[in-house]
């Protein structure tokens, strides 16, 4: 029985997700993803004018869901800044221990279209970022810590760089270096001048 289009959808985009997140933009074809996703090129046209669109598609749908999956993090946190901190780094070396685990897609795409500026995924990892930044200023503001939006860029400057450094010496150990750096980082910022 074949699926319809609000079936087949989500499907090439989970299809299209795990290649790109697998092997890159641009060493992945649209015959691939079609393949993987078990449709036609022409039903994949149908849905996505481009592989650009779908990109962008991908990238919409994954931000829906790791926005949606931060939020949790602002629940609970009567210990503070150093809990959401805790939180936040601990998150993260639960994630870097998956099997296969490659960083931000978000972060990896930007580097892969460095050069296209204009390009919609660059607009769209911008955008996931920016509300990420300032949803973690929210938490930090909530959490009573002076400067929330300067805080929280330097926290994802923390939380960004552990990932890289994760990803080039295979060493979950930067996600604790970054969560020390972060109380310090708070701790300097809430102590009287």
């Amino acid at each position: 029985m074949p699926r319809s289009s609000d079936q087949t959808r989500p499907v090439i985009l989970q299809a299209a997700y795990k290649l790109f997140r697998r092997r890159g933009f641009f060493r992945v074809g649209m015959d691939e993803i079609a393949t993987a996703a078990g449709v036609t090129k022409k039903t994949l046209y149908y849905h996505f004018d481009s592989k650009d669109a779908l990109l962008t598609a991908v990238l919409a749908s994954q931000h829906e869901r790791a926005f949606a999956e931060f939020q949790t993090y602002g629940i609970d946190l009567s210990g503070g800044a150093e809990q959401l901190i805790d939180k936040l780094f601990a998150g993260l070396a639960r994630w870097s221990a998956k099997p296969r685990w490659a960083g931000s897609g978000f972060t990896r795409l930007a580097i892969e279209l460095a050069d296209l500026s204009g390009h919609p995924a660059r607009s769209m990892a911008r955008e996931h970022k920016a509300l990420m930044e300032r949803h973690l200023a929210t938490l930090l503001a909530e959490a009573q810590v002076p400067s929330p939006a300067e805080r929280a860029r330097e926290l994802f400057l923390l939380v960004e760089g552990a990932m890289v450094m994760i990803l080039v010496h295979g060493d979950r150990n930067y996600c604790t270096a970054a969560a020390a750096a972060a109380k310090r980082l708070i701790s300097l910022a809430s102590s009287p001048p």
